[in-house]
């Protein structure tokens, strides 16, 4: 598993681009679930009993910064299996896009522009938000060992 890590993390541009998801979905994930604030001034906040949802998000981050680029790196060096990358890339979306599900200030939009139909999302996913969470980094626990299982078949290493 070290030696597949190495393998693609090998590259700066692979390492480039995990450092950029890495922070920008940390940013994006906090902001939309009000940890942080940039106006009237940058601040964070991590208020009493939320601590489980702040940790929840650096494990989806980090995860989503390990798993997208080695299906990336699985594209663009393994162009022979194509067929079989699906799975990977639509597990790494999946997981990445559902981790995003707090509403925070977004509610209020979803809210107005659909109506009713979107109160009742938005209480869904409020409500819901920790174990969707948790399916999410799930979805990229296992993304991440087919990833590298596939990696370790495909670049015919013996480790």
């Amino acid at each position: 598993m070290k030696n597949i890590l190495k393998l693609v993390f090998s590259n700066f541009k692979f390492i480039t681009l995990s450092i950029t998801i890495f922070i920008s979905l940390m940013i994006t994930l906090l902001f939309v679930s009000e940890f942080i604030f940039f106006e009237p001034f940058f601040i964070s906040h991590l208020p009493n009993g939320s601590e489980l949802g702040f940790v929840l998000i650096l494990i989806l981050s980090i995860l989503s910064a390990l798993v997208i680029p080695m299906n990336l790196y699985r594209i663009t060096h393994l162009k022979n299996s194509k067929q079989k990358m699906g799975g990977s890339i639509v597990g790494s979306i999946v997981g990445s896009v559902a981790g995003a599900c707090s509403c925070g200030p977004i509610g209020f939009a979803v809210i107005s522009t659909f109506g009713s139909v979107g109160a009742t999302a938005t209480a869904f996913l409020t409500n819901y938000e920790i174990p969707i969470r948790i399916i999410a980094i799930g979805i990229l626990i296992i993304t991440y060992f087919t990833t590298i299982k596939s990696l370790k078949t495909e670049c015919q290493m013996n480790f």
